[in-house]
């Protein structure tokens, strides 16, 4: 009988010593930014596959040598920087944060002296799990505070995504309910020769 209660509370023991399935699988956010930052150190071309309705006024994506470069990777499981150079404006830089619920898109906006823009570090962050190939991101209530200050209210209602198809493709998505959709997809097969650093970097 001893020996019997010795072996159930020795296999109780092991029971509790042994990381829960669930506990241990990845969410699709992790997954999504590890297959992201498998490309850290890497740029590629990109173009544009959706923009409507047609812009009223020039647009400054259109006609533009279009490069994403997976840069700022110091801490990839918690931040991945992506500067997004349109032409030789090297202005824009995409900031993915691992939150405690998901992820986060900024904008970092810089002037060419590296002084951040009046409209700078807008975005969102995820409000359901998404999927390891997207993630989309409602703009939040302190961008929406920026946009109305500086009378950007056609980006009140912006949504962001991001797409990500490993070793195939990637894209970056702006839509608005109006049926605004802006979509830009690079092309992971092919890397590109990287580009200098974006405005307000350091090297």
């Amino acid at each position: 009988m001893k020996k019997t209660l010795l072996a159930l509370a020795a296999l109780s023991v092991a029971g509790c010593a042994m990381p829960s399935t669930a506990a241990s699988s990845p969410t699709p956010a992790d997954t999504f930014l590890a297959a992201l930052a498998t490309h850290c150190g890497k740029a590629y071309a990109g173009r544009i596959t959706a923009n409507q309705p047609a812009p009223a006024t020039p647009d400054p994506f259109e006609g533009k040598t279009l490069v994403m470069h997976v840069r700022g990777c110091d801490d990839p499981a918690r931040e991945i920087r992506i500067p997004f150079h349109v032409g030789d404006d090297r202005s824009r830089t995409w900031v993915l944060t691992r939150t405690g619920t998901g992820l986060r898109l900024k904008h970092d906006h810089r002037h060419e002296d590296g002084s951040p823009d009046a409209v700078t570090l807008y975005g969102g962050d995820t409000m359901d799990a998404g999927t390891a190939r997207r993630q989309a991101f409602p703009v939040d209530a302190g961008s929406v505070v920026m946009f109305k200050r500086e009378g950007l209210n056609a980006s009140l209602d912006n949504t962001w995504a991001m797409e990500l198809v490993p070793a195939k493709t990637f894209v970056y998505e702006l839509s608005r309910p109006n049926g605004r959709l802006l979509r830009v997809e690079f092309d992971l097969t092919t890397p590109v020769e990287p580009p200098p650093a974006p405005w307000g970097a350091d090297g």
